[in-house]
């Protein structure tokens, strides 16, 4: 009874122990995700680990989590922060930059000691980048003009993107990509005249919003004469087409009246002819009955001396 008693006492304890070193195993080991990496540093020095994770003792080990996800930082520059340009305009625009930690050891090692926890939050990250994202904005604008930034915004973003990797390749953190979804000029309201930069900007503003106006005046005006010589080339058309018209319609008419005189001229003269041959019939039948006439007569005449003869 003893024995069998001992056998399940030491059964239980093996299964506590065994639970325990679980427990322990469960609570003592880290491990590390995809959008998650961490440093280790302590006993045994620094480990980093991006895949698969590792032990953590309490007091002697310490971890840093280093956030893998790839963060959008937006930087807008507007009003009194707009940028300067080279020709001295002021351009608003509004930025995104996609930024991660490299997913290499070193890279995590770096962005663990110079950026903390900042990876996980964009706006604790933003806080530490975003000096550095605006002045690479910056010095680039400063060599482009604001029409240049606008028709080049590839040849723009590319040369703040390279500008901007530099300023945080010391961090750990690698730039994906560089995005301009806005840019506009700034109002003219925030220009300082009293500013060297912005009253320069503002005399060539003020140039280019004049001659823009007398542009726009002389294109309206040219525009009006356009209309009106186009009103006055209709009416001219249409007169000559009423013109054409009433031309066409005297002809006709006139093509008529003469068609009807030259019937009634055709029908006077064969009404003439008629008359003329029914008077030639009427004397050539006069004439023929006088010729009888005549005839007769000397024949009697013939006849009457033939008579007195035989007498």
């Amino acid at each position: 009874m003893t024995q069998g008693a001992d056998i399940i006492a030491t059964i239980i304890l093996i299964a506590l122990a065994i639970a325990i070193i679980v427990y322990l195993l469960h609570w003592l080991y880290r491990r590390s995700s995809k959008e998650v990496s961490f440093v280790r540093t302590g006993m045994f020095g620094e480990k980093v680990v991006i895949s698969g994770g590792a032990f953590v003792l309490p007091i002697i080990h310490n971890i840093t989590q280093v956030g893998m996800r790839t963060l959008c930082i937006i930087i807008k520059r507007g009003g009194d922060k707009s940028l300067i340009t080279s020709d001295r305009m002021r351009a608003e625009l509004v930025s995104e930059f996609y930024v991660r930690v490299a997913p290499d050891k070193k890279s995590v090692s770096i962005a663990a000691q110079t950026l903390g926890n900042r990876t996980l939050n964009p706006d604790h990250l933003k806080e530490l980048v975003h000096g550095r994202f605006v002045d690479a904005l910056g010095v680039v604008a400063a060599t482009m003009t604001l029409d240049e930034i606008q028709e080049n915004r590839g040849k723009y973003v590319k040369e703040v993107t390279t500008i901007a990797e530099e300023s945080i390749g010391h961090t750990g953190l690698e730039l994906e990509t560089v995005s301009l979804t806005g840019l506009d000029q700034a109002p003219i309201e925030m220009f300082n005249p009293s500013n060297t930069f912005d009253s320069q900007g503002l005399t060539r503003l003020t140039e280019q919003i004049e001659s823009r106006r007398k542009k726009r005046n002389d294109i309206q005006q040219e525009t009006k004469i356009q209309i009106h010589n186009k009103d006055l080339e209709t009416i001219q058309k249409e007169l000559e087409i009423e013109k054409n018209k009433e031309f066409s319609k005297f002809k006709q008419e006139r093509e008529i009246s003469n068609q009807k005189a030259a019937e009634r001229t055709e029908t006077i003269k064969q009404k003439a002819d008629k008359e003329r041959e029914a008077e030639e019939a009427e004397i050539k039948s006069q004439e023929e009955i006088e010729k009888a006439r005549i005839s007769q007569g000397q024949v009697i005449e013939v006849e009457k001396r033939l008579t007195e003869t035989r007498l």
